[in-house]
């Protein structure tokens, strides 16, 4: 059997930054807690607005959550009016004070985890995985992606027995530490039970020591080797 190390995990405090940036002692599982309700919460209230992540920062007190998103009116609503109640539902959540930032996500089409939820989508409405999967490397790979690669497990078109499928086009190094690969994964509830969908875009190789752009650390994007 395959040991499978997750892609941004391991890369972690190298090319890829945390998605919850604060320290704590005690209070350590509260804040866990509190952050996989703010996530949830969200995630739900927000299902197709296209979230593809949400950092988290604290200082004292204060919570700063960030939402990664393709369909940011949806988020802010007319006027701000979406992300003033949002604000107001999730700080009654925690019993913090929060402060939202939208970011927007200008090409849904190279991010991952809102690939994955796409093609989960599809499936979900029927269409064939070998096509929904194929189109989504297209587009990705004609949009200046390196690599990608796409697996999809379970009842494949609602086969009796569960397999696993994937497809890749162009590089995607796993085990080149300094290469930023993005990673998704999203579940398909189908009719006749659920199939996973994981997707690895590879963008870039990046100097080492030197983060990602859009990681929860902030710092300055990273130069491709040449």
């Amino acid at each position: 059997m395959g040991q499978k190390v997750h892609p941004i995990g391991f890369r972690l405090g190298y090319t890829k930054g945390w998605s919850s940036t604060w320290y704590a002692d005690r209070q350590y599982a509260d804040f866990l807690h509190e952050d996989l309700k703010i996530r949830d919460f969200i995630k739900r209230r927000f299902a197709y607005a296209g979230i593809s992540k949400i950092d988290i920062e604290r200082a004292g007190e204060k919570v700063k959550v960030t939402i990664h998103t393709a369909r940011p009116g949806l988020v802010i609503g007319r006027r701000g009016a979406e992300v003033d109640q949002l604000r107001y539902d999730v700080e009654r959540l925690v019993g913090r004070d929060v402060f939202m930032n939208i970011v927007e996500i200008r090409t849904p089409e190279l991010d991952a985890q809102l690939v994955a939820e796409n093609i989960a989508l599809q499936l979900e409405k029927r269409v064939s995985f070998r096509r929904a999967m194929k189109r989504a490397m297209t587009t990705a790979m004609r949009l200046g992606a390196k690599g990608i690669k796409i697996s999809c497990a379970g009842r494949l078109g609602g086969a009796e027995i569960a397999r696993r499928e994937w497809y890749r086009d162009g590089r995607v190094p796993l085990h080149t530490l300094r290469a930023d690969i993005d990673f998704g994964f999203a579940i398909s509830r189908t009719t006749f039970g659920t199939i996973g969908v994981k997707v690895w875009i590879f963008h870039e190789e990046l100097v080492p020591g030197v983060l990602a752009a859009g990681n929860a650390a902030g710092r300055p994007a990273g130069r491709s080797r040449r």
